[in-house]
């Protein structure tokens, strides 16, 4: 279900945040991967409901309860297969990049002539 919801870059994001940070705050993850806290709540919400993410509670103060986020074995599979992608995605864009860089430097260079 994730698959056509979230884009690997985010679900390489929040599997990566998550795995790092089991304890981290919706507020938090929110604010450092630069969407909004409905977004947070809705991606995270997909990741439990798609077996990726297993959702606890425990208690961070005598007041306070607060959730870890465990990524499950089925979770850290796909965290793997999403790194490769995103990977892969990241070296064809900056072959591209490369590539238009040169175009661009040789029409500077002529055009300097």
């Amino acid at each position: 279900m994730p698959e056509t919801i979230l884009s690997d870059e985010l679900r390489y994001q929040l599997l990566k945040e998550l795995e790092e940070n089991p304890d981290i705050s919706q507020r938090q993850l929110a604010s450092m991967m630069g969407v909004s806290l409905g977004k947070t709540n809705y991606c995270l919400k997909a990741l439990v409901d798609a077996g990726w993410v297993k959702v606890g509670n425990f208690a961070r103060s005598n007041r306070k309860l607060n959730y870890a986020y465990v990524l499950t074995p089925k979770g850290l599979s796909e965290k793997a297969a999403v790194t490769v992608r995103f990977l892969k995605n990241k070296q064809l864009l900056y072959e591209q990049l490369e590539q238009e860089i040169a175009v661009l430097q040789k029409e500077a260079v002529a055009q300097n002539k």
